[in-house]
Parts: C-alpha cells; structure tokens; sequence
C-alpha cells in the first residue's frame, strides 16, 4: 500500500500542476460568458497560454516517468528510499514546472481582471475533482487539461442553470412587487450604453431611475442589479440586452417583460458568433416582438436595417428618430472638438436649442432615440433640454481627456465597430493639430473582419496624420487600406503591444497633439 500511495505521487503533483495552470484556462472562459464555442475558439487562438503548459508538463511527464522507471527495475525493489527519491523528483519537476507556468501566466496587468465569483469556485471545485480522476490514471493526462475545463464546465451546467432559474425567480417577485415599475429594455449592436446613460440622465429629471451599470447586460447581470439594488422607490428599471448568440434577447426579454423597447441600431457586430447578418437582425428584432400591444417601441432611422423594422412593426406604438419630419429629429447640427450642439425637433412643432459636451453626431442620434422615450413617458420639452444639458461623455467612448504635455487623448478604447469607428474618426479630422491614432483593429467581425478592417484603413487615411498599429493578425488589412488610399509608409507605425506603443509616444508626441485610442482588445484577443 505503502509502495502504491509513493508510486502515485507524480499523479498528486501533476494534479496540483494542472490546477494551478487552469487559472488563465478560466479566466478564458469567463471572458467568454462560460460559452464552449467562444471558449474553444479562445483557446486555440491564445494556444501560447492555454494549451502550450499542459502540453509541456505532459511531455515532461513521459520523460522523467520513462527514466524513473528504468532506475527504479535497475535497482533493487526492496530499497524503498529510492522509490522515495525517484517520484519525489518526478513530483517536485512537475509542481516547479506548473508554479513557474503559473506564474508566468499572471504576469501583467489583465485589462479585464479574472473575478473568483460564486460560479467559478464551483467551476474550480469540480475541476479539481476531474483533473484529479483523470491524472490518477496517469500524469501525463495533464495535458488535456483545456479539455477537462470543458468537461467540468458540462458537469457544472446543470447546477448553474438551476441556481441561475433560482435568482431569476427571486428577481422576477422583486419586479412583480412593483406593478407600476416602468421596465424599458434597450439593445443594439452598438450604442446601447450610450443609450441607457443618455436615458437614465433625462429621465431622472422626472423619475426615480434605476439603470444597469456599466455593460451589465446578461441575464445573470440583470439579476445581480435588481436583487442588490432595485428598491421600491423606483419607477424605472433601464435594462441593457446585449447578445452574441440567437436567442440571447429573447431569454432577457422572457425575464424582464420589457414595456418600452429601444432599437439603437443593427450591424455586424459579433458576427463572428452570430454567423450571419440575418440571425443579428432576428435576434435585435426579438426585444420589438416583446413589446406588449399597449407598449412602446423606438427606432433610429439609419437608412437601412432599422428603418425596414420600424415599417414592419404593426401591432405596437412606434416612434422613429434621425428622419426629418419624423418623431424626433435634429437641426443645425454642429459638433466640434468640445462637444456638439444642435435644434432638437418634435412631431408636434416644438425647437428646442440643445447642447452637449458629448462628442460626434452618432451621440445626437443616441440622444434623440431618448427623447422620444422622454416624450412618450411624459417628460415635459423643458426637462429633456435640461438633462440633455447635463450629460457627460461614457467613459472610454469618446471620452475627452487631458494629458501631460498638453496632448489631449480621446478614448474610444471600448469595443470598436465599423459604425463607431467611423464616427471617431470623424470626430478626430475636426481637431486642429496633428491627429494621431492607435488602434489594434476591430475584432469578432467574422469572414468580414479584413474589409472591415481594410476600409478602416481608407478611412484613416483621411482623418489622422499619424497611424500607430498594435499587433500582428488584424492590422495587416488596416495597412492595406492605408497604402491604398495613398498614405505615406514613413507614417505608419507598427509595434507588437500598447505598451511597446505607449513608451514610443512618449517621445513622440507634442503640445498641441490628439491622440485618439480606437479600440482595445481584450484579453482573450491580445496578440502578444
């Protein structure tokens, strides 16, 4: 017994190793919102940090196994000690090995730090109990540890779906307690935090508001806000639905009965999970098909998608904004580096002057789509015009922010899409110094990724006199662009990471400079 439990001993360590590796494995599938797909894509994307440790501690295994086996029947078997020795330096190579992948993996700062929530100490529970079956069987199946991450993650479905149905429950009563509670769904592929915090600022002219924080918008998140902080003063819950998958709105939509319904805009943001415009649309329209008969719904005429749904949408109350002569409406719109002011339009005659010190003209759209909400729920035209008045820039969407040296950075380093790209663009050609962009990309654009990357290199081109590039994979169609609209090479800059960019601009840049901060990728998407 003795002998066996000695023998065993690389199998504990390899264990241990394996455990100690997985922390970036989770934090993989945390970013991912627990989905296999995107975790799997995820892993074999990043296959440095994710596959390449377990791999190694398995061939590490195979080796020193293969040598501690030949000492061990050269020796004689009655000597204990030098069994003793052999797996305890098998046992100890392995647990160094996985402490220093361990540490290796948590060096640098993660721009979206891994959160040891509820979830993931079950997660990490019963990952601990199959990463121990499976390495007792032997070590070297340590290195399908991005594998039992998964198995775990199946094993743990069921639990979280059920705890997830529970706290849902306990949600929906807190709701159902307040029958005169106002629930307003909002969603889009982009601008529907601009949207929420626009809305939540005029409305509250009014109106005791509650709002989702920040990007809170899964059904999990929704959850956390109205069991934590929903109290019965309030009269509206603003509710953030963000999707990447089908049928993503219609889970939210089945949860939060929303009465009021916002369609910021539709485009091919995620399209990498959605696989095609069509499921985007479908999935986008399902808050609309839940607006009740007697509700109300609201639609940014973009000249496209939107547009289309709003002639579509019969059997609900409609609004639509951006089209003159519509519902709301903007006039004499001029927005400049400080902010943007403009005529603010109703159907029924009234011309408010407006001004804001949020930037670019896609932010005036996002702020009539919450005037004609403002509107249906009775806010009067001066209430709107004073909280428009009050609004401030979301944080690192085109936010305005002074640096040292009298540079002056504008971050848009939040999730970038060709829409939103554009409009910062746009926003960067009206500053009147020397305009410089960073930028590593735009990612989870699916088969269109390059053309979208390429045209934000033509559009670049334009707009900015100097062009920092962060990465490898994705700035090369962005080069393309560039060139091909004419742009001098001496202009561009490539470097492998912000950092390495960061410490080069420091020299670089000069009083009277704009930088602009386009996008930011994710962990999970770094190219380092």
């Amino acid at each position: 017994m003795l002998i066996y439990l000695i023998s065993h001993l690389p199998n504990l360590a390899a264990a241990a190793a394996a455990l100690l590796c997985a922390r970036k494995l989770l934090h993989y599938f945390q970013l991912e919102s627990y989905q296999f797909y995107g975790y799997f894509k995820t892993i074999t994307r990043q296959w440095k940090s994710a596959i390449l440790p377990p791999a190694v501690l398995g061939i590490l295994f195979f080796l020193l196994s293969g040598a501690g086996k030949t000492l061990y029947s050269a020796a004689e078997p009655q000597r204990l000690w030098k069994l003793i020795c052999i797996m305890g330096i098998v046992s100890g190579a392995m647990l160094a090995l996985g402490v220093a992948f361990s540490a290796a993996l948590a060096k640098g700062k993660e721009k979206k730090p891994f959160v040891v929530t509820a979830r993931v100490k079950r997660l990490y529970g019963i990952l601990a109990i199959v990463v121990l079956v499976f390495c007792w069987i032997t070590p070297g199946n340590v290195l399908l540890l991005p594998l039992m991450v998964m198995l775990a993650a199946l094993i743990a479905l069921p639990i979280e779906k059920a705890i997830q149905r529970m706290y849902m429950r306990d949600a929906q009563r807190r709701m159902d307690a307040q029958p005169g509670l106002i629930r307003i769904g909002i969603t889009g592929s982009y601008g529907k935090t601009s949207v929420k915090n626009i809305l939540y600022t005029i409305l509250s002219q009014k109106y005791n508001v509650l709002s989702t924080p920040a990007s809170f918008n899964t059904p999990m998140g929704l959850t956390r806000v109205i069991r934590e902080r929903l109290e019965p003063a309030h009269q509206i819950f603003l509710a953030e639905m963000g999707a990447r998958h089908r049928k993503d709105i219609k889970e939210l939509t089945d949860f939060i009965h929303p009465a009021v319904g916002v369609l910021t805009s539709v485009g091919p943001q995620h399209l990498e999970t959605f696989k095609t415009l069509d499921n985007i649309i479908a999935t986008k329209y399902d808050l609309i098909r839940a607006i009740p008969a007697d509700g109300f719904a609201v639609f940014n005429d973009d000249h496209g998608i939107c547009a289309d749904l709003y002639e579509k949408t019969l059997r609900t109350p409609k609004a639509i904004v951006n089209r003159n002569g519509g519902d709301v409406w903007a006039e004499n719109i001029e927005v400049t580096a400080q902010g943007s002011s403009f005529t603010l339009c109703f159907a029924d005659g009234q011309k408010l002057s407006c001004q804001t010190r949020m930037l670019g003209a896609h932010n005036i759209t996002n702020i009539l789509l919450a005037s004609a909400v403002a509107v249906h729920l009775g806010l009067s035209h001066a209430q709107i015009q004073r909280g428009i008045s009050q609004l401030l820039p979301v944080e690192h969407r085109l936010q305005l922010l002074k640096s040292t040296g009298g540079v002056t950075v504008i971050d848009d380093a939040f999730n970038s899409n060709p829409t939103g790209a554009k409009a910062a663009l746009e926003v960067l050609s009206r500053f009147p110094g020397r305009r410089i962009i960073v930028t590593p990309g735009m990612v989870e654009l699916g088969d269109k990724e390059a053309e979208f990357n390429r045209e934000l290199g033509r559009e670049m081109a334009a707009a900015a006199d100097i062009c920092v590039l962060i990465g490898k994979k994705h700035i090369q169609p962005i080069q393309e662009g560039l060139l091909a609209a004419g742009y001098p090479p001496s202009d561009i800059h490539v470097f492998p990471s912000l950092n390495d960019a960061t410490a080069w601009l420091k020299g670089f840049m000069r009083s009277g400079d704009f930088i602009l901060y386009e996008n930011d990728l994710p962990d999970h998407y770094s190219e380092t």
